[in-house]
């Protein structure tokens, strides 16, 4: 059996800024939930301080591959051997399919934090039977809440193609123009188009399409990428999107504060839990049998074991993972639930 080995990984200081006294545990829950994809069980997991610094430290043999999948922790900023009492740095290789400024130029109220983002992805991503292709690209990331486009953007970066849906147009519209602005700098070859979509004859909502390439060999080629957002409303989906389509589903729901989502009579909710269950039912059709779902939400104004029913009542399976609510601000204390379609 080959020697396990001690590791210490540093957070990324923005870590800290995000998350105040909690980035540790969260990352140490993020941490675990790789555990199924490594060739190698994760042991001993734990918070050191190493010449006064704080440290995410852990036990495994890992290889080359499984150094690729830990590269994308959402708080991942180095990654030390520990030999003895010195530390030797081992090269992180996140999936960066483009410039990171894709996901950090964009700011706006409301806005979740990109680093956020990419943990509530990853946790969904581990979940889904789509894990170990992870670090292939390749996948479909639906996010029926996508607002100006975090997880869309995310998913880019991850060479895998982006789905939203936003009942906002001005939304929409921002996201577009911000994404042709970003490509045109960066002298990306890409289309862009903003067009009706027509259900039963009618006019029932509008659809970006972006279609990009990281660079001009990849486009000549074909290996595109293709981010579609529908201006639509997420519980009146039929007819406009293609079953099956998605790896996994990312959503934060309103948090009952700034956001809020349109009911059946036009008036503004500010209750997730009804968003919830109305729109369940038609973001389900659109996951693959063995996608996941994940879900962030203010606990504050939604409590975690009524998400968790809505889930349950719609068939899908609860993945457990160590505790993820942590506070964001006074009025907002967050926490991510993932689930699993079997079916």
């Amino acid at each position: 059996m080959a020697a396990m080995s001690r590791y210490a990984l540093l957070l990324a200081p923005s870590a800290n800024r995000v998350y105040a006294d909690q980035a540790s545990r969260m990352s140490l829950a993020e941490l675990a939930a790789f555990g199924p994809v490594l060739s190698s069980s994760l042991d001993e997991i734990d918070v050191a301080v190493i010449g006064g610094v704080e440290y995410l430290t852990f036990t495994a043999d890992l290889t080359v591959t499984d150094v690729s999948y830990i590269s994308n922790l959402s708080s991942a900023y180095a990654l030390f051997e520990q030999v003895d009492d010195l530390l030797r740095p081992l090269t992180l290789t996140p999936l960066a399919r483009y410039d990171s400024d894709l996901i950090t130029i964009p700011k706006y109220a409301g806005k979740t934090n990109e680093q956020f983002t990419k943990l509530v992805l990853n946790l969904t991503l581990l979940a889904s039977a789509s894990a170990t292709r992870m670090l292939d690209g390749g996948l479909t990331v639906l996010d029926p809440l996508c607002g100006r486009g975090t997880t869309l953007n995310q998913a880019l970066m991850y060479g895998y193609d982006g789905l939203g849906v936003e009942i906002d147009g001005k939304d929409v519209e921002a996201y577009k123009l911000f994404l042709q602005t970003w490509l045109k700098r960066k002298r990306l070859k890409h289309s862009a188009e903003l067009v009706p979509m027509r259900r039963q004859g009618r006019r029932a909502a509008r659809r970006l399409e972006v279609t990009m390439a990281p660079s001009k060999d990849d486009h000549k080629s074909g290996a595109v990428q293709k981010v579609t957002v529908l201006n639509a409303d997420t519980t009146q989906l039929d007819g406009l999107i293609r079953s099956n389509v998605a790896d996994v589903l990312v959503a934060d729901l309103p948090y009952g504060v700034a956001h809020g989502s349109y009911d059946d009579g036009g008036g503004i909710s500010r209750r997730p839990l009804d968003l919830l269950e109305r729109a369940v039912p038609h973001w389900l059709p659109l996951l693959r049998p063995g996608g996941a779902i994940g879900l962030s939400w203010n606990t504050k104004v939604a409590k975690r074991e009524l998400a968790e029913d809505i889930l349950l009542a719609n068939g899908l399976e609860i993945v457990e993972h160590l505790p993820l609510e942590h506070r964001v601000d006074q009025g907002i204390d967050r926490d991510v639930l993932v689930a699993r379609k079997t079916g």
